[in-house]
């Protein structure tokens, strides 16, 4: 018997951002579906018409693949299983529900929302668990209402809904892949609503009916949706499937170990791509929020081929997993420091690009945009930098003047002879051939030594009026990038600032 092709899917509604537990269940799915040498599809599940916000299932799209997640099958790459957008396949829906009404394992309910809150509250009140009382029950289901009734209602046009008959006095139990066996009792299950008055599905029914027809083998989400398997696996018995293997993925934790939300920082990925973060480490992040490699593995910065290669449903814990932003800070500099240069370059130029759109400098564009110069920037800061823009931020002393100098600093760095030492120094730099960071190391300790100075005397305030700030790679390595011209204009432009400040 050939074994049927791996098929795995992410069905997000359209309702904003993607929040980082969906780009995890995305990333799961797609690593085991291509550890598997199966298909990832995306369906959009826009049952909830009033929670829909426009281009927000191409934002989804276009999120997933800047991760690298890229569908076999969606709305916008197709295939043999569409339509892949759940509000196009109402009519496949109604005619799954005309085979329960007919079976009998559903039924026309018309409670309104006022008897539905009452009777909710009467139960509260009683101790008892909130569930539909079944006044809408049929007599030839096992219920009080008369079938003239029913037939009534629907002769007057009166709204309704159409729900599933739960089974009484049986036990519902399936296999989880992380959690190994659950069990209901479906004493514990409400008659959940299938079709809603407005005539489109309830998520619980569109995704039952959608997984089967769409052959998914396996479906991998979070542990949110536990309680309704008991609902789902009902389903696939009354229409006579076989239900697919489930995994339900560990929730999400604040560092409190609260559930993970808005209130405590940023759930969107988007937000985290604005902050500059790249795909590389949020990728390699979300992927170890659940899951690891297993014991004895050091490794901790994993490209996505290597997170293919080793994924397993069965290394995926069952306890809630802590979003560590700390962490997702050291993976990015992790990437940082080993990412090649010229990929780097690619991210950076368009910034610097556009910050020489809006402010001036007296050094040579064609110069500081070139990639030999930028390559030297990067071989500097890589250590330094905690995001890539930040070679242009962080490190703007490279491609503009400084327009302040760090008080304290100077405070600290200058005495009355400093500015004249400095002076005194340019003479040295204007004649030094060749202008390198060997170069002006020794020209600098045989200017000082005979002083019966210390080089800190002059490498302080040097820095300082190269760049601004107190703080940096090696002094003589920046010089030489910042070449010869920068370094004595912004030497003679910051004495001159400085003295005139007294």
């Amino acid at each position: 018997m050939v074994a049927q092709r791996v098929r795995t899917r992410f069905a997000p509604s359209p309702t904003g951002y993607l929040h980082v537990g969906g780009l995890r269940t995305a990333l799961y799915n797609y690593l085991f579906a291509k550890k598997m040498k199966g298909d990832f599809i995306i369906r959009i599940e826009d049952t909830d018409q009033s929670r829909k916000v426009e281009d927000a299932q191409r934002n989804l799209i276009k999120t997933l693949e800047w991760a690298g997640i890229v569908a076999d099958e969606s709305p916008e790459h197709g295939g043999n299983y569409g339509p892949y957008v759940q509000s196009e396949r109402l009519h496949i829906y109604r005619q799954y529900c005309d085979r329960l009404l007919e079976d009998k394992n559903a039924y026309y309910c018309f409670s309104t929302s006022e008897e539905l809150e009452e009777n909710r509250q009467l139960q509260l009140k009683q101790g008892l668990q909130p569930k539909y009382n079944r006044k809408w029950l049929p007599e030839e289901m096992g219920g009080s209402m008369p079938s003239s009734e029913v037939r009534k209602k629907m002769a007057e046009g009166v709204p309704y809904v159409i729900r599933m008959k739960v089974p009484d006095y049986v036990s519902v139990w399936f296999e989880d892949m992380i959690r190994g066996p659950v069990e209901f009792d479906s004493s514990t299950i409400d008659d959940q609503v299938l079709m809603k008055s407005d005539g489109f599905p309830t998520y619980h029914f569109a995704s039952v009916i959608d997984d089967h027809l769409m052959e998914f083998t396996h479906i991998i989400r979070g542990e949110e949706w536990l309680p309704s398997m008991p609902k789902h696996l009902l389903l696939y018995e009354f229409f006579g499937w076989e239900p697919p293997r489930f995994a339900h993925l560990p929730l999400l934790l604040n560092p409190d170990r609260s559930k993970l939300s808005k209130r405590q920082g940023d759930v969107a990925v988007e937000d985290y791509i604005r902050k500059g973060y790249s795909c590389d480490t949020i990728v390699n992040f979300v992927a170890m929020l659940g899951w690891n490699e297993g014991e004895g593995t050091e490794q901790e910065v994993y490209s996505l081929q290597e997170l293919i290669e080793k994924f397993s449903l069965e290394r995926v814990g069952k306890a809630g997993a802590v979003f560590n932003v700390e962490k997702l800070n050291w993976l990015e500099k992790q990437y940082i420091k080993s990412r090649p240069a010229a990929d780097i370059i690619r991210t950076i130029k368009p910034l610097l690009s556009a910050e020489l759109a809006r402010k001036e400098t007296p050094l040579s564009k064609e110069v500081i945009t070139s990639d030999l110069y930028l390559e030297q920037v990067i071989e500097l800061m890589r250590e330094r930098v905690g995001f890539e823009h930040e070679f242009v931020t962080f490190s703007s002393y490279f491609f503009f003047e400084p327009e302040a100098y760090e008080e304290e600093a100077v405070q600290k760095r200058w005495t009355a002879g400093t500015n004249t030492l400095l002076r005194e120094f340019s003479s040295v730099l204007e004649t030094l051939d060749p202008f390198s960071a060997e170069t002006i190391e020794a020209a600098l300790k045989e200017f000082v030594a005979p002083r019966g100075l210390k080089p800190a005397v002059l490498i302080h305030p040097l820095r300082i009026l190269a760049s601004g700030v107190s703080f940096g790679p090696s002094l003589y390595h920046m010089l030489e990038v910042l070449g010869r011209e920068a370094v004595l204009r912004r030497v003679a432009k910051g004495v001159e600032r400085l003295a005139a400040q007294g």
